[in-house]
């Protein structure tokens, strides 16, 4: 059935989808710090890993509490490298995840991070991170999402896949069902662009053919 009789029939009926309807969360918070170019730009691809990450906030209502959740993901399989989560989206929160992903790399392993322009990217504790590892930054142009399509997807897959359907009530909840879906999305959930392997079973089989 196309999607256009899918449409048709839902209107008849007075159903609306809720997929993708969202207040987005915006973290820039006027011209603070420093920014930085967009090498990225839009370049998603990358032959190996640890070479392009991209990281971005979000942010979910559970009860009466606003969670806030920072990953990181390597472009190279989409892999999630590192996540933190809390009730602030704070520069340390977005750190901390930084240097659990930093603690993952070999001393030859120097990735490019692509982020927005949010005021915790353009914090020099953020920023003094990346030079101290030796890591290229990267940041998107202002107000333009689609040069960080990659990981605004994955906030997609996640609120989709897990949390309007789990629904979590408590903070605890949100929290297990978390580690839950990033174990599922690294270990078994299969993605087209990785020939319908997860990201641990394509970096698995790239690893066997070297």
């Amino acid at each position: 059935m196309s999607k256009k009789t899918v449409l048709k029939l839902m209107r008849e009926l007075g159903l609306r989808c809720l997929v993708r309807r969202r207040k987005r969360y915006n973290s820039f918070r006027g011209d603070v710090g420093q920014a930085a170019e967009n090498v990225l730009d839009r370049q998603f691809g990358a032959e190996t890993a640890h070479t392009k990450w991209v990281t971005d906030v979000t942010e979910f209502n559970v009860g009466t509490t606003k969670v806030y959740l920072s990953p990181v993901l390597d472009l190279h399989d989409s892999r999630i490298i590192s996540a933190t989560a809390g009730p602030s989206p704070s520069v340390k929160m977005v750190t901390d995840g930084l240097r659990m992903a930093i603690d993952t790399l070999l001393p030859d392993e120097k990735p490019l991070v692509h982020s927005d322009q949010g005021f915790q990217y353009r914090h020099t504790l953020w920023r003094d991170t990346l030079r101290g590892a030796g890591l290229t930054q990267s940041m998107s142009r202002k107000g333009t999402c689609l040069d960080n399509a990659v990981m605004e997807g994955f906030f997609s897959h996640l609120k989709e896949e897990w949390f309007r359907i789990q629904k979590p009530e408590t903070v605890e909840e949100f929290h297990a069902g978390l580690t839950d879906y990033l174990e599922w999305w690294n270990t078994t959930r299969l993605q087209e662009r990785l020939g319908y392997l997860s990201p641990d079973e394509y970096r698995t089989q790239l690893a066997a053919i070297v």
